[in-house]
This record gives structure tokens, sequence and C-alpha cells, in this order.
């Protein structure tokens, strides 16, 4: 097995003004290995963009435990963040204005990270990136000459500049079309299998998703659900088929044996409030609403 390249243990990620408390994480557990290429999907607000920029040293925990590449992040100086921010990690942000200077060519934006990580040889490595990615032939190009695919091939060569072990990616093709995102996916498999890249890509789209290992669900800030493929890159690739066809959905039991269940199906048992029967029968954790018969009162009788 692969030796762990994060490690999240019950992380917290409390945001606070001067009236309001918002909490996004509320006890994340997570582990990804060194090399995985995994999505992470959920709701608008369900924390996974803010657990991302957790993983980037872009935020930091409000308490738990968060190990990157043997690193602790709760412990970092500001200088130590500031390299692991240079040397570790990848971003590849949905906003192509966020990856992209537009006054500077193709070639010139992936040289720019390099001129603060030391590397001789800018051009070449630069040259280099953008063949790996495919974009080899609009090195002049600026952003106003380039669609919004070929904006996020560029922008994953710029996130390769410094050479990270992990390359994080927020809604990559979130503003492309779906012929458009199947191609950059296809990059993320390449750069996954060729480099040994450990990759984590956020997304809504679950279509997107099930091209991937493994995705895991986050829910209300924590780790709800995960979904680990059924079949290989190779047996998938020519089919065409639904997202629960090809990955098995599991539910993620906490250190503290604690399981989310979603509420559609609490809405389908006809759970109406707090409480659930839970029961042990043939090997299986049978839950089911609770019966609703009137409690039987027995008094006693005086002496």
């Amino acid at each position: 097995m692969a030796e762990n390249m994060i490690v999240c243990e019950n992380l917290v990620k409390i945001y606070k003004t001067e009236d309001l408390e918002v909490l996004a994480l509320q006890g994340l557990e997570l582990e990804v290995k060194a090399g995985e290429l995994m999505a992470i999907i959920g709701n608008s607000g369900s924390g996974k963009s803010t657990f991302l920029n957790m993983i980037g040293g872009l935020d930091r925990p409000s308490a738990g435990r968060l190990m990157v590449d043997g690193k602790d992040l709760f412990k970092m100086s500001e200088k130590e963040l500031v390299e692991y921010k240079k040397k570790t990690v990848g971003f590849v942000w949905q906003n192509n204005g966020r990856n992209l200077l537009p006054y500077l060519t193709a070639v010139e934006n992936v040289e720019m990270p390099m001129a603060f990580g030391g590397e001789k040889e800018r051009r070449k490595k630069a040259l280099e990136l953008l063949e790996l990615v495919g974009m080899e032939h609009k090195k002049d190009s600026r952003l106003s000459q380039l669609s919004g695919g070929e904006q996020q091939r560029i922008a994953i060569a710029i996130a390769l500049a410094n050479s990270p072990k992990i390359l994080l990616a927020d809604e990559p093709t979130g503003s492309v079309d779906a012929k458009t995102a199947a191609y950059i996916l296809d990059v993320f498999r390449k750069l996954n299998q060729e480099l040994g890249l450990t990759i984590i890509i956020v997304t809504h789209d679950r279509l997107l998703a099930k091209k991937v290992n493994r995705v895991v669900s986050i829910r209300d800030g924590k780790t709800s659900s995960e979904f680990i493929v059924k079949q290989s890159y190779a047996d998938r690739l020519d089919q065409v088929t639904m997202f629960d066809e090809t990955q098995e959905e599991f539910a993620v039991l906490d250190k503290a044996g604690r399981v989310q269940i979603p509420r559609e199906l609490l809405d389908k048992l006809g759970a109406t409030d707090n409480k659930i029967r839970m029961d042990f029968e043939d090997g299986r954790i049978v839950i089911s609403a609770p019966s609703h018969e009137p409690a039987v009162h027995v008094e006693a009788e005086a002496e």
C-alpha cells in the first residue's frame, strides 16, 4: 500500500465575523494515498472548497490534525507555509483569471512561478510542460486568444511549474463543455499515471467524478460516504454507464463509530424526529423508524 500523502483527523474550521460564526468543517476525517487520483463532491456549502484551501495552505484549521507529505500544517510558521505552497502543492482554479496573467503569453505564464522557485532553465521546462498538456502550439498566445479549455490546460501547466507533489483542482471543468471537460480529465489521468502525482479534484459533476478511482462525498463539513471503483480504467473507458454502475458507495464510519445518514434516506424511512431504531439481524445493522404506539403507564397501588 502507498503511504498516506494527506491525513485529516477531526478537522474543524470556524469562520468568525462580528455577529456570525460559521462552522465550515466539523470533524472531517480523511486519508489520501500518495499517487491517488480522486474527486471530492458535495453540495454548495458542504465544506469541500474549504478542505481544498486547507490542503493548499491558503487557510488554517481551527482545530484537529492535518498532515500533508509528513508536515503538520497546524503547526507551520508563516515562513514554512510559504515554502510549502511553493514546493508541495499546485493549484488549478475554476476562474482562469486567477490562473493566468492576461498580458503574458502562455509560455511566460508557465515560467512565472519558476522565477520564485529558483529554476534555471525556465523556458525549456515551460515548453516541456506545455507539451505535456498538449498546448505547445499555443505558447505565444495570450489569455484573450485562448478558449476556456485551452486556458485551463495552460493553468494545469502553471500549477506544475515548481514540480509539486500534490495537484489541487477546484471545479476545473465548471466553465467548459462536456467534450472539453472529458479532455481535461484525460490530462489529469495522464499526469497521475506518468508523473505519479497525487491529484484531488473538487467537483459538483458526478459524471466527471465517476471517471476516477475514488470519490469522497462531504456533507455538512464531514466525510459522509465514499464511492470506490468496481473495475479498472481499461474496462470502463469503452463503456457508457451510469454513475452507480461503475462505482460502489460506502458510508464512512468515523473514529467515534458515527455514520451520517443522508436526509433523503431518512425521509424515505419516515423518520420525523431525531430518533431511530437500530437492531442487529442476520449479520446486518438494521435501521428503522420508531414505532409510535402510545406509551403504557403503570400506576402502582398504594399499600
